[in-house]
């Protein structure tokens, strides 16, 4: 057999070195793996990116869209109040003959009202008796008054206001500073 016979049949097996080192691309094929799972890491991270902004964008629409008039609301606040003051203000022998004047006002305040109410605006109206709150109420005087407890609203001033699950304007109310 001839050198070049033998080296014909033997071209198919591997040469020593490479038997002895390893078949040639390993380092390689290792390396591609590496680069492989870096990339999928990057994937997977940039995937996760892109979901949260998709969700904090979602999340900010949503804010915008339910408390973006909240400015608006809070200046409609005194407009409120003061058609609620008019209607208070009206002496009782006055009010046979301003019927008409005090049925238009009562009118417009119930369709600020149901308009405030339409877009999540709704009243916060406590009762004399009940127990000051500080998250929805705010205390404008303290005073002791005979027969109730420290704590407890003996007056209010002025309706608070909650903008869905945010308060827009607390309630201003007179608290009992009698110990109980």
């Amino acid at each position: 057999m001839t050198k070049d016979q033998a080296a014909a049949e033997n071209a198919d097996l591997p040469d020593l070195e490479e038997f002895i080192e390893g078949p040639a691309g390993v380092d390689e094929l290792d390396a591609m793996r590496v680069q492989r799972d870096e990339f999928r890491d990057k994937f997977m991270r940039a995937l996760a990116d892109a979901e949260n902004s998709r969700k904090r964008a979602d999340r900010d629409r949503r804010e915008a869209e339910q408390y973006g008039g909240s400015r608006l609301a809070r200046d409609l606040l005194p407009v409120f109040d003061n058609l609620n003051r008019a209607l208070q203000a009206i002496p009782d022998e006055s009010r046979v003959a301003s019927a008409a004047l005090i049925e238009g006002v009562d009118l417009t305040l119930r369709e600020l009202t149901n308009v405030m109410t339409k877009h999540g605006v709704v009243p916060i109206s406590p009762a004399v008796g009940e127990m000051f709150d500080p998250q929805l109420h705010q205390a404008m005087f303290e005073a002791p008054v005979p027969g109730t407890k420290a704590g407890q609203i003996i007056q209010v001033m002025t309706e608070g206001f909650m903008l869905y699950d945010r308060l827009l304007r607390p309630a201003q109310v007179g608290v009992s500073s009698t110990p109980g």
